[in-house]
């Protein structure tokens, strides 16, 4: 196991989470509406999100085993840095949004392995959420204009917006309600 992580724990993690950002949303509905259509092609945020994603990584690659790999260890953390260097100055193109694609695979592993062998049904929430993660991750880093749709398609008309905020908060409140019952 990579991560020391329960699934009560990921589950309370994400669902208080996605509470969180989901009532924001809410709330805050057409400023942050506005935010979130620049997001796509921000240098700003994705030199952010490019640095998020470059020290999970690193930080990933440092303290696994990685069997007969070992000894390429440093090899592998050296192509990492420099890899993310070269993205940042040559990738200017929807950085953000293939960063945030790398952050979503990564962010999609602990809580497969949360759930891992669980016998509790419940479990699948948080599966689904990382399985939708993971597919939505590698279409934003080998498609990344889907993102840019996506979110034209969210924040077209406040109805979808609410409906999208709403949804996200009772999956979030899903999350929690079972880390406190099942898990």
């Amino acid at each position: 196991m990579i991560y020391p992580f329960s699934l009560k724990e990921v589950s309370l993690t994400v669902g208080a989470v996605l509470i969180l950002s989901h009532a924001l949303a809410f709330v805050m509905g057409t400023p942050l509406r506005h935010s979130l259509v620049a997001l796509p092609r921000s240098r700003v945020a994705g030199t952010i999100l490019l640095l998020v994603a470059t020290v999970w990584s690193l930080l990933l690659v440092a303290s696994m085993d990685l069997g007969e790999f070992t000894p390429l260890r440093n090899v592998l953390l050296g192509l990492i840095a420099v890899g993310a260097v070269l993205a940042w100055m040559f990738v200017e193109e929807f950085l953000a949004v293939r960063s945030l694609g790398v952050i979503a695979l990564l962010a999609a592993e602990p809580l497969l392995e949360a759930a891992f062998l669980r016998p509790e049904p419940a479990r699948l929430l948080v599966v689904v959420l990382a399985y939708l993660w993971a597919i939505a991750g590698l279409f934003w880093v080998g498609m990344p204009y889907t993102l840019r749709d996506q979110i034209a398609w969210v924040t077209a008309a406040p109805a979808r917006w609410n409906a999208s905020a709403l949804a996200g908060l009772l999956y979030g409140a899903a999350l929690v309600a079972c880390s406190i019952r099942f898990f």
